[in-house]
């Protein structure tokens, strides 16, 4: 038997869950919480197989929840139900180590069978999912736009707030060269002030 804790925030939808779930022969309901804290509190006690996890709630979302029981129980599984797939949810979630991640609107056989999958081990993830996975694993990150190294000398020093003209002194350029020089930054940079370039090439680490 799957031993089963249900934890969602809404009276009707936690009861439409366990319903469902309970209509399986080889599913145990052993509790449910209505919140991520009452759930940490119930895990001890109930000792599930799966927790069945909400994604938002009020005060400890499903995200912290399910890495919270993770690290106390690392031998209890965790799948996802929500209604929720946007990207950041979803990649949230997986961090937080969750083993499925399946929508509220499935038929009953996905979930029953994502909830068997999960319990054995194995991963579960709506198709929808699924699909935005695998277009983020085949969409390279675009690389860093190359600086010249006089560019980035520019921007080093605009970074220690010298003019262009204390830039020019600096490095034995005519003020407007170091303008043309600074407005290439910009461009790779895809930026529109000083500020802004210097903030960028340190987001991308190359500054």
């Amino acid at each position: 038997m799957i031993r089963i804790l249900v934890v969602d925030d809404h009276p009707v939808v936690r009861a439409g869950i366990v319903a469902l779930l309970e209509s399986a022969p080889d599913v145990v309901i052993v509790g449910t919480a209505a919140s991520g804290e009452e759930a940490l509190a119930l895990v001890p006690s109930a000792a599930p197989d799966l927790v069945v996890m909400d994604l938002r709630m009020p005060g400890i979302d499903g995200d912290e929840a399910t890495a919270r029981i993770l690290a106390a129980h690392p031998e209890v599984r965790v799948l996802i139900l929500t209604t929720y797939e946007t990207d950041d949810g979803i990649l949230s979630a997986i961090a937080a180590g969750a083993s499925g991640y399946l929508l509220k609107a499935a038929p009953e056989e996905e979930l029953l069978a994502g909830v068997r999958a999960v319990a054995a081990g194995e991963v579960a993830l709506a198709p929808s999912v699924s699909r935005m996975l695998v277009a983020r694993t085949r969409t390279p990150e675009p690389p860093a736009p190359l600086l010249s190294p006089r560019e980035l000398e520019v921007l080093r020093l605009v970074a220690e707030g010298l003019s262009n003209r204390e830039i020019g002194a600096r490095i034995h350029l005519g003020e407007a060269t170091v303008k043309t020089h600074l407005l290439h930054a910009f461009a790779k940079l895809d930026v529109n002030d000083r500020t802004r370039a210097v903030t960028r090439a340190m987001e991308l680490g190359i500054l």
